[in-house]
């Protein structure tokens, strides 16, 4: 399976691109967000890919951020919506603003994206919201964040904590209290500041 694409953009419209890897050229399906962050044709570009298989036909559709892809892959393990209305809901809504309407079951909102209906909606919060919970946002960045990031973002600051001299427990302690406290994901640099400022304290 093709999981990412890195090579030289050679089309691009508002649904889809060509990639050039090395002489080889992928035709890529993309929601209008990642259009947006195309570069001119002719430069280098990476793009994140979910390869799709059915019995006639292998599409791929990329996307300029890893989430983007997740959320994708969410969204298609939803009974009836397929591929390319998933791709259809991601250009009417952004990746963060999807997954907060599913988690706050805002069926108004997700009526509002072109090509959802309200049983589709319905259908995307029951079968996602426990998924989707999964996903959050890093205040810092704004960028997405998965829980398994989110884990690996824990380990890394208690990791650098325990480095500076602090020993084990105490890191651990208030690391957790961290993020007790911001009752969100975090990025590293603010969770290890937090955490510094409960161990100063």
């Amino acid at each position: 399976m093709i999981a990412r694409l890195s090579g030289t953009l050679v089309e691009k419209s508002v649904t889809q691109c060509v990639i050039d890897v090395h002489g080889v050229a992928y035709r890529v399906v993309v929601p209008l967000s990642t259009f947006t962050e195309l570069p001119e044709v002719g430069q280098p570009v990476v793009i994140h890919v979910h390869t799709h298989v059915r019995e006639d036909a292998i599409q791929l559709f990329g996307f300029h951020v890893p989430v983007e892809r997740e959320v994708f892959e969410l969204m298609i393990s939803v009974s009836g919506i397929g591929p390319k209305l998933a791709v259809n809901i991601l250009s009417g809504i952004a990746a963060g603003e999807l997954i907060r309407a599913v988690k706050e079951e805002d069926l108004r909102r997700l009526t509002a994206i072109p090509g959802v209906g309200r049983k589709t909606a319905e259908r995307m919060v029951l079968e996602l919201k426990d998924k989707a919970a999964r996903i959050g946002w890093e205040p810092a960045t704004g960028q997405p964040v998965t829980a398994e990031r989110g884990g690996q973002v824990k380990e890394d600051a208690l990791s650098a904590l325990v480095n500076l001299g602090y020993r084990g427990a105490a890191a651990k302690e208030a690391v957790e209290k961290a993020i007790r406290e911001a009752q969100e994901p975090q990025s590293l640099d603010r969770l290890l500041k937090q955490a510094l400022r409960f161990l100063a304290g």
